[in-house]
Formats: structure tokens, C-alpha cells, sequence
């Protein structure tokens, strides 16, 4: 089965241009699809794979004093995991919860380990991955500490608008680090 990958332009590991690195894919991820409010990772799990989402949408969340906590979406085209689990095999202190029917490309830590460790060159790819990820980490932090609620509004409304249309406002606003009544009064503006 083909691994359709192109346009990934947020994520430079799967810029599978390269036919090497498109060759080393095709060994090691398998096509799954999950059903809406599936949970791909749960908290106190070891997140033992990532997901090349091709369709659908996930969520990454925590409970804190009863209530959830999100802090990361993925949609089309990019890579949902726990990243700190899947690199260090320690627990997860988060899940992974399908919003909507996802299909996805499925890569094992140990394939994933396999792969890479016969084929030294495919280890430039790997940082240019982690690097991307470092960045987008950064990102948010500075966006939380630096912006306020309408700027984060805007910003997420400029860079994922489909978000808008596809998960509840609830979870929006949790993502935003902001009560639900206070995206109310944005979006009102």
C-alpha cells in the first residue's frame, strides 16, 4: 500500500520527497482507521506509536481538578503522539482522543527504531522532525505567556480555521487557556 505524503509542509520529516526516506516509511507504517472518541493514548500508558493523520482529527488532553485540558489538536497532514512517552517509553501524562473518524498512518516506536538505526543518513530527517517539533513547542509557550485572549484567538483563527468548524467550544477555549464565556465574548467582537 502506497503512502500518499506529500504536501506536509509543517513537518519536514514527512517532506518525503526523498525516495529513501518514502522507502523506509513504506516498511514500517501500517494504515488504521479509528472511530470517533477513540482514545489512541491513554494517560499512564506508554504512547507506543505515532499517527500520520491523512483524515479526521485528534486532541491531546490532561484532567486537572475534574475538569480536561487540551492542549494540542491535530488534523490532515500532521503527526499526533506524546512525543516525551514515544521517545523516552515512560508513561504518558496525557491522552489522545479521536474528535471525528481518523484515518492515519500508524508507526511503531520499535519499527520506527528498527528503520532508522540500519540507515544513519534518514538521522538528518529525524532532527529536522524533532527541530520542527521544538519550534512548534516554543510557539505555544510564547503565545500563552505572551499573548493575550483575543491575539491567541486571532492567531489560531489565522492558522487552523477548520479548528473552528470541527471541535466544541469548550475545547477551544480550554486549548486557549480561557473560559468558555470569554470565547464567547471574543467571537461576539
Amino acid at each position: 500500500m502506497k503512502i500518499a505524503l506529500s504536501g506536509y509542509q509543517e513537518n519536514p520529516l514527512l517532506l518525503l520527497e526523498n525516495p529513501e526516506i518514502a522507502s523506509a516509511f513504506q516498511e514500517i507504517a501500517v494504515y488504521k482507521e479509528y472511530p470517533k472518541n477513540h482514545l489512541l493514548c491513554e494517560i499512564g500508558t506508554i504512547c507506543n506509536h505515532f499517527y500520520i493523520i491523512t483524515s479526521g482529527i485528534t486532541r491531546m488532553f490532561y484532567y486537572k481538578e475534574g475538569k480536561d485540558v487540551t492542549v494540542h489538536f491535530c488534523t490532515e497532514q500532521e503527526t499526533a503522539s506524546v512525543f516525551e512517552s514515544y521517545v523516552k517509553q515512560e508513561k504518558s501524562k496525557f491522552n489522545i482522543e479521536t474528535l471525528e473518524p481518523v484515518k492515519a498512518y500508524v508507526v511503531s516506536f520499535q519499527d520506527f527504531e528498527y528503520v532508522f538505526s540500519k540507515n544513519c543518513k534518514l538521522e538528518r530527517h529525524i532532527r529536522l522532525f524533532v527541530q520542527q517539533l521544538h519550534v512548534n513547542l516554543i510557539e505555544r509557550i510564547n503565545d500563552l505567556h505572551f499573548h493575550n485572549a483575543t491575539e491567541r484567538y486571532e492567531k489560531l483563527l489565522s492558522k487552523k480555521p477548520e479548528l473552528f468548524q470541527r471541535v466544541t467550544l469548550k475545547q477551544l477555549a480550554s486549548y486557549l487557556n480561557i473560559t468558555p464565556e470569554t470565547l464567547s465574548r471574543i467571537r461576539g467582537k
